[in-house]
């Protein structure tokens, strides 16, 4: 019988610790950034279709969280249309919210799916996630809204 690794029990272990420590935020802040999606720009994965790092200098805030934007024209489309551009379960780790608790996440590691944007905690994590995409979306749909209040 195979045993899990280490490394997916320390994560598992996260999970658990922040679930029970403390009701999530609408939106993950985290980096040293303290802005949500760690300072990425959430608009350049829908037009660049990659990570890219935003800058104070094109900033706002939103849903009680800061963020920042590569350009000016980025700002402004997510200022328009926030629902469209800004991260599913509040930038948490989707895989995370699918099991039912919150995790930081890593921008390099993210999908699009039926136009929404969701990011995960890392490359493994990302690669289970990816694996059952559509089931894990429905769960973390379902569980999203209690994550919030609890």
């Amino acid at each position: 019988m195979r045993h899990p690794p280490l490394r997916f029990i320390i994560l598992l272990i996260t999970f658990l610790i922040n679930a029970v420590s403390y009701a999530a935020k609408p939106v993950y802040v985290g980096g040293k950034e303290r802005a949500a999606i760690r300072g990425y720009d959430p608009v350049a994965y829908f037009v660049e279709g990659k990570p890219v790092k935003g800058s104070k200098q094109f900033s706002l805030e939103y849903n009680g969280a800061k963020w920042l934007f590569s350009s000016e024209k980025n700002k402004n489309l997510f200022e328009s249309a926030p629902y469209d551009y800004a991260p599913q379960f509040g930038g948490y780790c989707a895989y995370a919210v699918a099991n039912d608790t919150t995790a930081s996440i890593k921008p390099q590691y993210f999908s699009i799916v039926d136009g929404k944007l969701y990011l995960n905690y890392s490359k493994s994590v990302y690669k289970r996630w990816k694996a059952n995409e559509s089931d894990l979306i429905k769960s973390a749909e379902e569980n999203w809204p209690g994550i919030l209040r609890d």
